[in-house]
């Protein structure tokens, strides 16, 4: 709900602020008084083109900027930014021509404005924020009038089930025109390593051979010392143990508690004469084959170039294979997917089919329901002989259904009714808009609805239906209206009056919230163009009828 509007600098505003309310607000005023000004200011701020002429002459920049309170659960457009304490949309346009837009104090395009501000505001009058002239959301309007929900949502889903069967269709028709390839490829890369006979860990076991062949020679050389050291070669290891052992057994003959050092030698002894005996060995675990090393080369570098081929590791390329051989399969059973799918796709699109058609019946007969309300409405607006018509058109089938679905009128007989964007302009669109917001307010769900010049060329018993309807879908929408009609503003639930001031040479506009004794001299000044006695009497009739 738009809650302020401040208007700095533009036409011949220099700094005005006014406020808004729930309901029924209404601004009046002289003409000329500036009430039009102020919806082009509040157009400004929502997004719509500007020029740099609307600056005040002898400035260098006009700002708008509009502050609308969060209320009920209207969707508003995601822009990244956090809008939940409510929505600052402020615009500015300088002298050169060039203007800035921000939402919450965040620059943003022009664009990113303007679908905000079609979420926020309904401007009747003026043709850029009326969400009505939108082709595009009339089939929504009249699904949502009707509650057909249900019938749209089954069609949506049936008709996403035929798109998913008409893509994996074309999927399997281009696999088959490749297949032939494809298979002959996949027998190829799969006889090749199951010709390799790879073994998990394989690799890792020549790569630890590899190594140890290539270094055999120092290995042994070093295994050959060890064992002399050891063992072999006179003042060994072994044998100055032996020698040690000697003295401390006639050590522990003398003092027996020696005796467990002793026990420790003699276990040692053993192990040691072990690890002599398995340097020996050593020596003669590997064949001195220098066709070994040459075949570990080879093997080596033939898993190298399949894992070039099928991803590094063996655990990978092994995990191919299988991959390749599901694929093969899945290939070779091409025609009877292609088969199954065409029988399930012919269901599903006879099922789309007869779902579309009976929502296409549906919105027939809640277009009719309509059309006659939007009518009955329409004559208490004075166009006896206006005509609104849903044209509903049979068109491919979409996520939507078959069907078209635009808002046509015609205001004289013998006229064919015409979309909505063609027809009259100024207060005889905006009373068009009128009479079709009271059908569908409880559908749409744009929460602000501006009408200006509502109540142009019309007047009398008229503008007092224009009023009750504008009072009525102030029911569930907060509405703004510019009149000049009397009967219109005594039902106002906040009324503003603008005017003209002077300070020294210059024009401003100034507003003023009337209530009380203000406001009775208002309506008097409406109903008779001056302040009378009759004039008051009959202004203090119209409010305590309105109430």
């Amino acid at each position: 709900m738009l809650k302020e509007l401040r208007i700095k600098n533009f036409a011949i505003i220099d700094d005005l602020t006014v406020r808004f309310e729930n309901g029924l607000n209404v601004l009046t005023g002289e003409t000329g008084a500036g009430k039009s000004i102020i919806v082009d200011a509040l157009s400004l701020a929502l997004g719509s083109r500007a020029q740099s002429d609307v600056i005040r002459s002898g400035e260098k920049e006009a700002s708008v900027q509009a502050f609308f309170e969060r209320e009920g659960d209207n969707e508003l457009p995601d822009i990244g930014i956090d809008i939940s304490e409510g929505l600052i949309l402020r615009r500015t346009i300088s002298a050169t021509g060039r203007g800035r837009a921000y939402i919450n104090d965040t620059m943003v395009s022009l664009q990113s404005l303007a679908e905000m501000g079609k979420s926020l505001v309904d401007i009747h009058g003026q043709h850029e924020h009326q969400s009505l002239m939108s082709v595009d959301k009339h089939m929504l309007l009249l699904d949502s009038y009707g509650k057909l929900r249900d019938e749209r949502e089954t069609v949506e889903a049936l008709y996403r089930e035929v798109q998913a069967l008409n893509e994996e269709i074309t999927e399997l028709k281009q696999k088959m025109k490749e297949r032939a390839q494809r298979l002959d490829l996949l027998s190829f890369q799969m006889n090749e390593i199951d010709v390799a006979c790879l073994k998990p860990g394989e690799k890792e076991a020549l790569i630890e051979e590899r190594t140890i062949l290539s270094n055999l020679s120092k290995l042994n050389e070093l295994a050959e010392t060890t064992y002399l050291s050891l063992y072999g070669a006179e003042g060994s290891c072994i044998e100055r143990l032996s020698s040690v052992r000697a003295k401390l057994k006639e050590m522990s003959s003398i003092d027996n508690s020696i005796s467990e050092t002793l026990n420790m030698l003699e276990s040692a002894i053993p192990l040691i004469e072990d690890t002599a005996i398995a340097l020996r060995r050593y020596k003669d675990k590997y064949d001195i084959d220098p066709k070994r090393l040459d075949s570990i080369e080879e093997r080596l570098e033939f898993i190298k170039r399949l894992e070039k081929k099928y991803g590094e590791g063996i655990e990978n390329i092994i995990r191919y294979r299988d991959e390749a051989e599901e694929e093969r399969k899945r290939l070779e059973h091409v025609d009877e997917r292609l088969e199954s799918i065409d029988v399930e796709l012919k269901v599903k699109e006879d099922k789309l089919l007869n779902a579309a058609r009976f929502l296409s019946e549906k919105r027939k007969r809640v277009a009719k329901a309509i059309e006659e309300l939007v009518n009955n409405e329409l004559k208490e607006l004075a166009f006896s002989n206006a005509d609104f018509k849903i044209d509903i058109r049979h068109e491919a089938i979409t996520l939507h259904g078959l069907d078209k679905v635009e808002f046509l009128f015609s205001a004289n007989p013998g006229e064919p009714p015409k979309p909505l964007a063609k027809v009259a302009s100024g207060g005889e669109l905006s009373r068009i808009m009128l009479a079709m917001k009271v059908v569908l307010a409880d559908v749409d769900n744009i929460p602000s609805l501006i009408f200006d010049e509502v109540d142009a060329g019309i007047g009398g018993k008229t503008g007092e239906h224009v009023g009750k309807k504008l009072k009525k879908v102030a029911k569930l929408h907060q509405v703004l209206c510019t009149t000049h009609l009397p009967q219109i503003a005594s039902l106002a639930d906040y009324h503003l009056k603008i005017d003209k001031g002077q300070r020294g040479e210059r024009v401003y506009v100034k507003v003023k919230e009337l209530s009380g004794r203000d406001r009775i001299d208002e309506i008097a000044r409406m109903l008779s163009g001056k302040i009378t006695d009759v004039s008051l009497r009959h202004a203090q009739e119209l409010l305590g009828g309105a109430q």
